[in-house]
């Protein structure tokens, strides 16, 4: 995986907080914030459905990068999908809004036998 050093999630002041809230939430939240589907916290990447923690507000888009307000668990594959957008708004017409977040639901990732 890229690992940024430059991202102040991974390193500097946020880092501590950042893991503080990363085990928050994989223990107390089951269920993906971009797709709304269960996270198996027994998968591991590359597994498409393995678990990670998401910013709702990336980083790059003045997101907080450690705050637990601003971070949610999701599979692997949505955060992916996902990558740096942010909410759907009206503009978007005919894309199906998912969770909170304006994806393209393309693959059904539960069908994938990693």
């Amino acid at each position: 995986m890229n690992t940024n050093p430059f991202r102040a999630d991974r390193s500097g002041p946020h880092r501590v907080a950042f893991e503080k809230n990363k085990n928050i939430i994989l223990k107390t939240r089951n269920t993906c914030g971009i797709c709304g589907q269960p996270v198996d916290k027994d998968l591991r990447y590359p597994h498409p459905l393995s678990p990670v923690i998401d910013h709702i507000v990336p980083v790059n888009k003045n997101g907080h990068p450690s705050d637990i307000a601003n971070l949610q668990l999701a599979h692997w594959q949505c955060n992916r999908q996902k990558s740096d957008k942010l909410y759907a708004d009206e503009k978007t017409n005919g894309t199906k809004i998912i969770g909170n977040r304006n994806l393209p639901q393309s693959t059904d990732w539960f069908k994938y036998k990693g």
